[in-house]
């Protein structure tokens, strides 16, 4: 089942640790099977608020995701981003091929009843 990672970033910046950041962020990515999904375009809004962009990377699983992030060759670039970018990342298992919400809510409501 596929996961991915989810940023939410505030404010954009042009600082130059941000342009290293992503040009280094790819190489990465490459060993853990993620790629990007969602990069470096503005939203458009439905609902509610949103400040800032998102973006969102697949990983073949949560373990690789996890992998990931917790690598020591992003951790070295993370600070770049974190530095000078305010926001929120999270990781976040997918659903399959297969997925019927009509059964997820009948055993919502079956776990109620």
């Amino acid at each position: 089942m596929p996961a991915y990672a989810l940023a939410h970033l505030y404010e954009l910046s042009n600082h130059p640790d941000v342009f290293e950041y992503i040009e280094r962020i790819q190489s990465t990515l490459d060993p853990h099977g993620g790629r990007f999904v969602v990069h470096g375009v503005m939203p458009e809004v439905a609902e509610g608020e949103w400040p800032g962009t998102v973006v969102i990377i697949e990983f073949p699983d949560l373990e690789k995701a996890r992998a990931w992030y917790q690598s020591p060759a992003y951790q070295e670039i993370l600070p770049m981003r974190t530095d000078h970018i305010p926001g929120a990342a999270i990781l976040v298992d997918g659903v399959g091929p297969n997925y019927d919400a009509s059964a997820t809510a009948a055993r919502l409501r079956a776990a109620t009843a």
